[in-house]
């Protein structure tokens, strides 16, 4: 009996689209013909700033960041992608309204197709569930970013670093995390030294132990406790 590619766990263009059977087959089609397979490594920046237009980006497996920058060069993660996840960002001329200057970065070899922009853009003119879809989508995206707001405006960094430290560490799958204070405070939109200051704390009271490109998470029930913690 033959085995189709659902069965047998294979990623397809079409696991991306909830409402794949929805569309017509010439939009299927379309969709199907215009995704460009693409692998890159580590580091690579995949769209920067509003000005570019990189498509869609459809991740098969591995691991995106996106993030913002401020005018001092200051980062701050506003969401992640995994396995399964499409990136609309990344295709900022679709959205003309919507002024976000976002960097898309591979935190990990990543394999993803891209789909063009302006193909994408036709079919969701065209296809009334296509477009209600992207637009659920966007809503999501930014009620990510609305919580992230919420947390940076409202909640103490040392709740933030302990949520972090314990959701690299569900990432990773392993207590010790091979990731730089420099990295850490990218994601948390704060400083370098900030964060050296309060990791060190955090040794001191027995939660991690650090080592040079290393936090190992020693006490992850304390650690989850004050993550969780109410007020600011």
């Amino acid at each position: 009996m033959e085995t189709t590619s659902k069965e047998a766990g294979i990623m397809t263009v079409q696991d991306f689209f909830p409402v794949w059977d929805r569309l017509e087959p010439d939009q299927q089609a379309r969709l199907l013909s215009s995704a460009r397979p693409r692998a890159v490594t580590r580091g690579t920046v995949l769209h920067s700033g509003d000005a570019d237009c990189a498509g869609l980006l459809l991740v098969r497996s591995g691991q995106l960041r996106a993030y913002i920058l401020s005018d001092e060069g200051r980062e701050i993660t506003i969401y992640r992608l995994f396995d399964r996840d499409l990136c609309l960002f990344s295709a900022s001329c679709i959205l003309r309204s919507i002024q976000f200057a976002v960097t898309i970065q591979a935190e990990r070899d990543t394999d993803l197709w891209v789909l063009p922009a302006e193909v994408y853009q036709e079919l969701m003119a065209a296809s009334a569930p296509l477009a209600n879809y992207t637009n659920e989508l966007m809503a999501s995206r930014f009620s990510e970013v609305m919580w992230l707001l919420e947390q940076v405006l409202w909640r103490r960094l040392d709740r933030r670093l302990a949520a972090f430290l314990l959701e690299e560490s569900a990432i990773e799958g392993g207590a010790v995390l091979k990731i730089t204070h420099e990295a850490i405070a990218n994601h948390l939109g704060t400083h370098r030294e900030v964060i050296t200051r309060m990791l060190r704390y955090f040794q001191t009271e027995g939660m991690v132990r650090l080592a040079r490109g290393t936090v190992e998470l020693l006490d992850q029930a304390r650690l989850r406790r004050l993550g969780e913690a109410d007020g600011a």
